[in-house]
């Protein structure tokens, strides 16, 4: 009885505690955006600097890839590389810097996740990404180009005949999506849609 007695005080001072008035959460605005992994800003200034090659510095994409800088590259600017040494290692210069072109313009679409890496890693897009890793190039001449055509198509300082593409695939093959899509250019072994 003494028991009923407590249980009944101890619900009647539960029931008379008033709780403070909360307004209720507005929804998030549209202008942002959450992003599945951590944001990586870009280069900074005092890097960005150093870097003395323009555009109007070179007469052709292989000389702005000669006078280019490969050192220190970003994590994100990795990625873009091994994509490009993955996807385009056989193909010109020009067939590289586009597939450079593709991965940067999804990474800037909100139909794609927000970072090259992310883009690269993500299910069913690139064939040499397995379980969600990218594998290690070998060290070298091919890898290095790579690497300074990443920075390149990064910083935006050649243009790229795919142009806003987000898609593409080999010419030796047929997928069915490529027939709603608009092609934008053809280079080398690969075709670029949008």
């Amino acid at each position: 009885m003494a028991q009923d007695s407590h249980d009944r005080t101890r619900a009647e001072a539960v029931e008379q505690t008033a709780l403070p008035q909360v307004e209720p959460l507005s929804p998030p605005s549209a202008a942002v955006r959450f992003v599945a992994s951590e944001v990586v800003q870009d280069i900074a200034d005092e890097q960005a600097a150093e870097d003395t090659v323009t555009p109007s510095d070179a007469a052709t994409l292989a000389e702005l890839v000669a006078q280019t800088d490969t050192a220190a590259l970003a994590p994100e600017v990795r990625c873009l590389a091994q994509a490009i040494y993955f996807e385009a290692r056989g193909e010109s210069l020009e067939g590289q810097l586009a597939v450079a072109r593709v991965v940067i313009n999804r990474a800037e679409s909100d139909a794609f996740p927000d970072d090259y890496c992310s883009v690269v890693t993500q299910p069913s897009q690139f064939s040499f990404v397995r379980g969600g890793r990218i594998p290690e190039p070998p060290a070298g001449a091919v890898w290095t180009r790579a690497q300074a055509l990443a920075r390149i198509a990064h910083r935006d300082l050649w243009h790229s005949p795919a142009g806003d593409a987000l898609y593409f695939h080999a010419t030796h093959v047929r997928p069915g999506w490529a027939g709603r899509m608009t092609a934008r250019a053809t280079i080398n072994r690969h075709i670029f849609y949008r």
